[in-house]
């Protein structure tokens, strides 16, 4: 009996993925994921990190979050969209995405190698306040948080919006979480000078 990859293919690439341009929003993600998998063996060795148990707290709100965002969700349970914001509000909505996105890859290639999936203390680490790090304690965040909220609003499916304010709520928990343990580590007076200089993720918001 053979396997039919045809059907697992109509699950994971149905519903709001299939129409264009709602497709365009689909693809955009698709890049940006397979270009920041493929870049995540570029960074520096780690010398301390956060215990996997405790980065559930952000890890859970963002897997949550993720799978709600995938179009079988909404097609599995025969939801609509709430909205149609029509081709070019969809355009639009792809290049702010995109946008998003590519702040996001200038703050993780300024970071360069000290940059890591996870929480932790790399080789000779340091406070960059430099570049988008000048702009936002967390730009990969606020990119990556703008683009889905943008995308989630732009398909208009109550999954996609819920989909992408649990991801933004996980990140900025791992946010938050990352500035306990890098005050830590890099001290006090280097990093929690700078949190107390550049606002978190928003930005041109009050510091903190």
């Amino acid at each position: 009996m053979s396997f039919d990859f045809s059907k697992l293919l109509s699950v994971a690439w149905g519903g709001w993925t299939t129409a264009w341009p709602t497709e365009l929003l689909a693809l955009v993600w698709l890049a940006f994921l397979a270009s920041w998998v493929g870049a995540s063996f570029w960074q520096g060795r780690t010398k301390k990190q956060v215990m996997t148990l405790e980065s559930q707290r952000y890890r859970l709100p963002i897997l949550v979050g993720g799978i709600l965002y995938t179009p079988w969700v909404a097609q599995l349970l025969g939801w609509k969209p709430l909205w149609v914001l029509g081709n070019t509000g969809i355009y639009i909505a792809a290049v702010l995405s995109a946008a998003g996105i590519a702040f996001a890859w200038w703050g993780r290639l300024h970071l360069g190698k000290f940059w890591s999936n996870t929480i932790t203390h790399k080789e000779d680490h340091r406070v960059i306040d430099t570049g988008p790090y000048g702009i936002v304690r967390h730009p990969i965040y606020t990119g990556l948080i703008f683009g889905m909220l943008v995308t989630g609003i732009a398909i208009g499916l109550v999954t996609t919006i819920l989909g992408a304010i649990l991801i933004s709520l996980g990140m900025w928990q791992k946010g938050r979480m990352e500035e306990v343990f890098l005050s830590k580590e890099l001290g006090e007076d280097a990093y929690g000078a700078y949190c107390r200089r550049v606002p978190m993720i928003i930005p041109f918001l009050s510091p903190r």
